[in-house]
This record gives structure tokens, sequence and C-alpha cells, in this order.
């Protein structure tokens, strides 16, 4: 039996469809609906028992699942504009302790969800050498929620034989309709073509980047959830570890948008708009994930194509889904 929590959002669903496909549907998913969308994401979908988060914290864990095959820990708040620190250290810092006491104490393979958040402005550069890692400076609450978990894991002298978290850098793909905000920039561009033809991209507020020349590590979920079944069905002497999750090649939010209106058969147009003041301070400009260790501890893995991925994404999925409608706020 696997666990995962988070199962009902982005990620999460994705990769238990993903199990599904292998033939894989002993699984407990965690996580709340509440009145939004992410019911759809587990349509179609087995698994074994579904369970209420809050219902589920309030269980004794040490009683009911020292016996599992895997714990993938997807949940937590992803809100990078988040200012509750007390709500990110009770979401994203002690549940993730509890949890990974529990894959501790039953010596369960635990596999988590970091955040390229925790690199900050990238003063420090993107390597995930746990030698690195207590030198980031996160520039926001939720990244600084991340590292604080990093850190634990790192220092903790109980660990499980197999673990790994991954830093995830700029996701996007099919299931995030439910994010609202926080969803892709390239789920934003599409529905922004498909109501007025145009899309917004922020202004850039430092000389050396122009407008819509502003970098990020872009990575598409199919690619992130693939890895994390390799970690989990193929492990190796040496592998737990902490691991960047991204391509390792920065592209442009105007790329970005050019393969949005490409696999849209569109031709192109683009307003740019000034940066909201409040998140000028806490903007990355760039960011790409050191990939030197994954590829060390998976051999010939291969990523999608920033333009293949999106085509896919596009074709396959928002052109040919009725997804959700949500309010379109350029705050990334």
């Amino acid at each position: 039996m696997i666990l995962i929590t988070g199962a009902a959002g982005f990620i999460g669903s994705v990769l238990v469809s993903e199990l599904n496909k292998k033939g894989i549907k002993d699984l407990i998913l965690v996580d709340h609906f509440r009145d939004g969308q992410k019911w759809l994401n587990l349509r179609g979908l087995k698994f074994k028992q579904f369970i209420i988060l809050e219902d589920f914290l309030q269980q004794d864990l040490f009683k009911h699942y020292t016996r599992l095959q895997g714990i993938f820990h997807l949940g937590a708040c992803s809100a990078t504009t988040q200012t509750d620190m007390d709500f990110l250290y009770r979401n994203n810092f002690l549940f993730s302790q509890r949890l990974f006491d529990l894959a501790a104490y039953g010596n369960i393979p635990f596999f988590y969800a970091s955040s390229a958040a925790t690199y900050g402005a990238g003063e420090k550069g993107y390597s995930d050498d746990h030698d690195l890692i207590g030198q980031l400076r996160p520039l926001n609450p939720y990244g600084y929620s991340k590292q604080l978990f990093d850190m634990h894991v790192l220092d903790s002298g109980n660990q499980p034989s197999q673990w790994a978290g991954f830093k995830f850098f700029n996701v996007y793909g099919p299931n995030e309709y439910h994010k609202a905000s926080m969803t892709s920039v390239v789920y934003q561009a599409f529905q922004q073509i498909q109501q007025s033809g145009e899309v917004k991209l922020f202004e850039s507020h430092r000389s050396e980047y122009q407008h819509g020349e502003q970098q990020r590590d872009f990575v598409y979920v199919k690619d992130v959830v693939r890895a994390m079944i390799e970690f989990y069905e193929n492990p190796k002497d040496g592998m737990s570890g902490i691991y960047n999750m991204g391509t390792g090649q920065a592209r442009t939010f105007k790329d970005l948008v050019l393969a949005t209106y490409q696999a849209m058969g569109k031709e192109p147009k683009i307003n740019f708009v000034p940066m909201p003041e409040n998140i000028r301070n806490q903007y990355q400009y760039y960011t790409c994930a050191e990939m030197s260790k994954f590829h060390n501890a998976i051999e010939n893995f291969e990523f999608h194509t920033l333009e293949d991925g999106v085509r896919d994404y596009v074709q396959n999925y928002l052109q040919s889904e009725i997804t959700p409608y949500c309010d379109l706020n350029w705050d990334r």
C-alpha cells in the first residue's frame, strides 16, 4: 500500500494516474476537496481509500501506517503569496515532520516535495549539493517553510533507508486547473488567448533583462512524475538525498508564450504590463536547476523540451477538455 498526500492536487493526481497505468491501485489518498474543483482530478482513477486531510491528522499514524510500501508526500500550501508563517509552519513543516518520523520508524521509502523557492534570488546558485543547502536564503515564507523541512531531513539522525526530496522548479501541465492564480503561465496564457487573443507578461524592472526575457526552468509534470516513480521503483545505494527537479535549461516567459501560441496555431500578440510593486522585491528573474546529481542517479532520463511539453499540454489536454476558468492574476 502506498500513501500519497496532496493526492487530489496537481502533481499528486498525475502521480496517481501514472501509478494506475502501471497497475498499481493499492493507494491511500490524503487531501481535502473543500468547495473547489480538485475532485475533478481524481475522476476515473483507482485507489483503495481517500481520507480527508483533517481526519488523517487526527489518527495515530504509528498505529495504522507502519506497514506502508511507500509515502509520496506532496501535500502542502504551495502559494508563494501566502504570508501567514504560522500556517505555513504547521502545514508545510510540522505535518511533513510527522510523516518523516513515521517513515523512519517503519523504514518506509519516503519522497517529498521541496521547492526551487528555497533558492531565493539565486545569489547562492542553484546547486542541490547538501553542503550548500543550509546557505540558501528564500525570499518568501513559503520558500522558508520548505527550507526548514529540507534542513530537518538532512540533520535528522533517524532516516528511512530510501528517501528523496525534490526541489520542483516551474512545473506545468494537466490537472493544475484548480490552482487559480497559482496555475502555470502556460495555462494562464492559453486562457488569455482564448478570451482576447492577447497575452499579458510582466515588464522587466531590471536593466539587464528585456521585457518578457525573465527566465525560468519550466518542467512538464509528466516528467516530474516519471522521475519520482523511477526513484521509488529503482533505488540504488547512496541514492537518497535532495534533488533539483527541473530540466537544467532556463527559458524565457516570452519563449513559453510563443510556444503556446504555436501549439494553438495562432499569431502571437503580447502586451507587457507593469509588475505589481508588492512583489517586485521578491521576484525571481532567473532560475535554472543544476541537474548533474539527478542525472548521476537516473542515467539517460530525457525531459520534454519546452515546445514539446507545451504542445502536448495544449493540444491533448487544454484544447480537448472543459477546464474551469480561473481569475487570472499575474503574480508569478
